[in-house]
């Protein structure tokens, strides 16, 4: 398993468009969570230190704080859910002869499936976190990289929605957990639109001041 964040962005764009199902949206999802992350980073740096934007340094202390963590573990996490993809498919080709073969492969068909739902969860999680940090510095930021917040925070959120369509693809085959888990998705994906409207919001406004 190739570990993505090694690879040049001609090497993961290839990788993304070939036949092979990994890597997915999954993979995907996780990386734009890192580029997210790396262009909070950005703005945080145009923004501390500045007199100028002073009111804006605790928010992008706030923002540093949680995004530094992601530059690696979005690459990790892209790595980790085609891994885990990877593993269900392999789950699914396990012999099915007799009772103990299906027993067996039933057994690592579950086990897989909670790591595909689990990574891509992760993700989602990971990207909220991020989302909700941007908006005080959308509100406070340095105004003159006021769109690399709403960069980032498009990506933030389409790694949130993202994560959380691969989790809930791998989430039906789970019928014991589906219902907790789909109401924890429908929440988070809800929270993820709002805040993301209103971060949106925020910058249009700031813009036009």
């Amino acid at each position: 398993m190739s570990e993505y964040g090694d690879m040049t962005l001609d090497e993961f764009r290839d990788a993304l468009a070939s036949d092979s199902p990994t890597p997915g949206g999954g993979s995907a999802a996780a990386v734009a969570l890192s580029q997210g992350a790396a262009l909070a980073i950005m703005v945080c740096n145009l923004t501390e230190g500045k007199e100028k934007w002073k009111d804006g340094w605790a928010a992008a202390e706030q923002t540093r704080l949680i995004a530094s963590p992601l530059l690696e573990l979005g690459h990790s996490l892209a790595s980790s859910d085609a891994i885990a993809f990877d593993q269900v498919m392999s789950a699914y080709r396990m012999p099915k002869s007799n009772e103990q073969e299906l027993s067996l492969r039933m057994d690592a068909i579950t086990d897989a499936t909670i790591g595909a739902y689990t990574v891509p969860m992760e993700t989602a999680n990971h990207a909220y976190m991020l989302l909700e940090s941007l908006l005080e510095l959308a509100r406070y930021g340095n105004a003159n990289a006021i769109t690399d917040v709403g960069v980032a925070a498009l990506l933030a959120s389409a790694a949130c929605k993202g994560g959380i369509f691969n989790a809930e693809i791998n989430l039906y085959s789970m019928d014991n957990e589906v219902a907790p888990a789909l109401l924890e998705m429908k929440s988070l994906r809800k929270r993820c639109s709002q805040v993301s409207r209103e971060i949106m919001h925020t910058i249009h406004n700031r813009m036009q001041s």
